[in-house]
């Protein structure tokens, strides 16, 4: 698959999750306070969210269209990877999992995190970068 056409994968399920993201079930009883708890909840059931995730969520997907369209989807990638490995980390440290009370980014949404991180990363340091034309050796003439 092409970074590009990686880009706009990216873009579509960040506007999926965004958007199904103002739909959550109720969070569970033991979830952190947050300064924001408008539409704090669980999508699917898994993954926390309140409005302000959201929005970061679509944000996403706006950034992933436009490096789709504007053929920039490397940088995207980038910033993406580091993005959400700092994500997943601030995830692991109870100080900093809920992103100083703004954003819930607990529990399962520490491995997704990783897990976006590792394919961002690759999109954006890794694929591409490599030469990957094989040239056979020619063997010589006399």
């Amino acid at each position: 698959m092409s970074t590009r056409t990686a880009a706009l994968v990216f873009a579509i399920v960040f506007a999926l999750v965004g958007i199904l993201g103002f739909m959550p079930s109720p969070p569970p009883p033991d979830a952190p306070a947050l300064a924001v708890e408008h539409g704090h909840g669980m999508i699917l059931g898994t993954f926390p969210t309140n409005t302000v995730h959201n929005i970061v969520h679509l944000l996403f997907a706006v950034l992933g269209f436009a490096a789709w369209g504007s053929g920039r989807a490397r940088g995207y990638f980038q910033v993406l990877a580091i993005s959400y490995a700092l994500l997943a980390v601030m995830g692991l440290n109870a100080a900093t999992h809920t992103t100083f009370g703004y954003v819930p980014i607990w529990g399962a949404d520490v491995y997704l995190h990783a897990g976006i991180a590792a394919v961002a990363f690759y999109f954006g340091f890794v694929h591409g970068s490599v030469d990957v034309h094989h040239r056979h050796a020619t063997p010589h003439r006399v």
